[in-house]
């Protein structure tokens, strides 16, 4: 079902201050730099900065699930008691996303490349 988690996404309302900091903490350059998104890879690992997280209900960092399937796996956890909190949407690139939340309310994000 899953290659593990590779990306995690932090909302932010500031996005040049939060740029600045994780330029600083990750001692990088974002490898995508837009204002609706800033984007880092370092050490086999995507961070993402989402100025417009918190309107989509984002409350903190979102770790996302690198998947084969997105359809099946949403489908698996929905029969497994998940419930949706943004479906399936197409980020770019043909890049999917999806966010799900837990029986205990726990969220869980979905990503399959490309």
């Amino acid at each position: 079902m899953t290659a593990g988690i590779k990306t995690i996404i932090y909302p932010v309302k500031d996005l040049a201050g939060a740029k600045s900091l994780f330029n600083t903490l990750l001692g990088a350059e974002p490898v995508m730099d837009e204002p609706y998104y800033v984007g880092y890879r370092v050490a086999g690992q995507d961070i993402g900065l989402d100025p417009h997280g918190h309107s989509r209900g984002m409350t903190g960092p979102l770790a996302y699930w690198h998947v084969d399937d997105i359809e099946a796996d949403v489908k698996k956890l929905l029969e497994a008691g998940a419930e949706t909190v943004q479906a399936i949407q197409d980020v770019g690139g043909g890049k999917l996303t999806a966010s799900l939340k837990d029986v205990d309310g726990n969220a869980i994000g979905l990503i399959q490349p490309a």
